[in-house]
C-alpha cells in the first residue's frame, strides 16, 4: 500500500475491514478563514484521465467512511479529492464539546467546499470536476451551485439533505425555533437526545442509515479504532443553521438559480431527509432531474450490493458517459 504522509500531518484510519484505497495522499488544508481540514487525494493505479470526482460528506461522516466508494471512482479512471468538514471527521472542532455537531453558520460549509476547490482541487487535480455529495454534503452542494455554476462540471447527490423528514412546522419554522433557543445562549447545546449514541453492532437492528450489515460494521470498525472521528448529536447553532439553508432551498425562486446539471437521487425508504422534497425539486429545476432507488435507505453509497448497482448505475448514465 501506497500511502503519502506529512509525517507531522494527519493519518488516515486503517482498519482489516476497510483498507485504505492504494495512493492515497493525507495532509491538512487551511480555509480561507484559517480553519484547518484534513483532506485526501487519490489518482487512478492504471492511469485515467476522466477528471476529478470532489466527494463531499454528510453530517458526522469523514474520510475513511467512503473507501469502498472512492475505489469504485478510481476504478472507473476518476482521480478522487475529499475532505472532512470543519467540526467533524479529523478537521478542527470547533467548541468544546467535540462529539457534538456545531457551525457558526451554514455558509461557513460553503467557505471550507470554495477553500477546498482553490487551493487543492485547482492546483492538484486534473479536470473537469463532478461532485458527488451525499446528504448534507448534498445541501451545501446546491447551495453552490446557486452561487457559481463555473466550479463543477456535474453534480450527482445521493439523499440531499433539502428537508428534514417528519417535521410538523416548515423548515423556515424550525429554523425560527431552533434560533430562538440560540438567542438565549443555549447554541452549543445538543439538540437532540441522541447526544450519548455511540455506533455499535446493537444498534444496526433499529438503524435508519442502511440494510446491509456489513458495511455498517466498517463505521463500528473504524470508530472502535479512532473513536475521536465520531460527531453525535448537532447543536441547536447547527440545527439553526441548518434548517435555514433547507429553507432557501425551498424557496420558490430557488431552482432557478442553479445553473449545473444535477441528478438526485432519493431513497425510497428514507426516514431522515424527505423524498417527496427531493423529487419536488428535481422537477422544479430547470438542469436537474432526479431518481428514486426502490428499498433504499438513506446512506445510499453504504447499502447492498444491488442497491449500490442502481446507484452507480445511474452516476455512470449522468457522469461516467459523458467523458467518453
Amino acid at each position: 500500500m501506497n500511502i503519502i504522509v506529512d509525517p507531522n500531518g494527519p493519518r488516515l484510519c486503517d482498519v482489516a475491514s476497510s483498507p485504505i484505497p492504494q495512493g492515497a495522499k493525507v495532509s491538512y488544508m487551511k480555509t480561507s478563514d484559517n480553519v484547518r481540514l484534513r483532506y485526501a487525494l487519490w489518482r487512478p493505479v492504471n492511469g485515467g484521465d476522466k477528471g476529478t470526482v470532489c466527494l463531499v460528506h454528510g453530517r458526522t461522516e469523514f474520510i475513511e467512511k467512503y473507501f469502498e466508494t472512492i475505489d469504485d471512482f478510481l476504478k472507473r479512471g476518476f482521480a478522487v479529492a475529499t475532505f472532512d468538514w470543519r467540526g467533524q471527521g479529523g478537521s478542527d472542532r470547533l467548541i468544546k464539546n467535540k462529539k457534538l455537531g456545531y457551525v457558526d453558520q451554514f455558509d461557513d460549509y460553503l467557505l471550507d467546499l470554495q477553500s477546498f476547490y482553490d487551493e487543492i482541487l485547482m492546483p492538484d487535480c486534473p479536470p473537469p470536476y463532478y461532485l458527488v455529495g451525499h446528504s448534507m454534503g448534498g445541501l451545501v452542494a446546491l447551495m453552490s451551485g446557486a452561487r457559481d455554476r463555473l466550479m463543477f462540471d456535474r453534480m450527482f447527490l445521493s439523499a440531499p439533505m433539502v428537508e428534514v423528514k417528519g417535521q410538523l412546522i416548515s423548515m423556515a419554522g424550525m429554523a425560527n425555533v431552533a434560533d430562538a433557543i440560540c438567542y438565549v445562549g443555549l447554541g452549543k447545546m445538543a439538540a437532540s437526545s441522541n447526544s450519548n449514541f455511540m455506533t455499535s453492532d446493537k444498534k444496526f437492528a433499529g438503524n435508519n442509515l442502511t440494510s446491509d450489515y456489513t458495511r455498517y460494521m466498517k463505521s463500528v470498525d473504524i470508530f472502535n479504532s479512532s473513536p475521536d472521528l465520531e460527531i453525535l448529536a448537532p447543536t441547536f447553532r447547527w440545527a439553526a443553521s441548518a434548517f435555514r439553508a433547507m429553507a432557501y432551498v425551498e424557496s420558490d425562486d430557488f431552482p432557478k438559480k442553479v445553473n449545473v446539471p444535477v441528478l438526485m437521487l432519493a431513497a425510497a425508504r428514507d426516514e431522515v431527509v424527505s423524498s417527496a422534497a427531493i423529487e419536488h425539486l428535481g422537477l422544479s429545476m430547470r438542469v436537474g432531474r432526479h431518481a428514486v432507488i426502490g428499498a433504499a435507505r438513506h446512506e445510499l453509497f453504504m447499502e447492498n450490493d444491488d442497491i449500490r448497482a442502481q446507484v452507480f448505475a445511474a452516476f455512470d448514465a449522468f457522469v461516467t458517459e459523458q467523458t467518453k
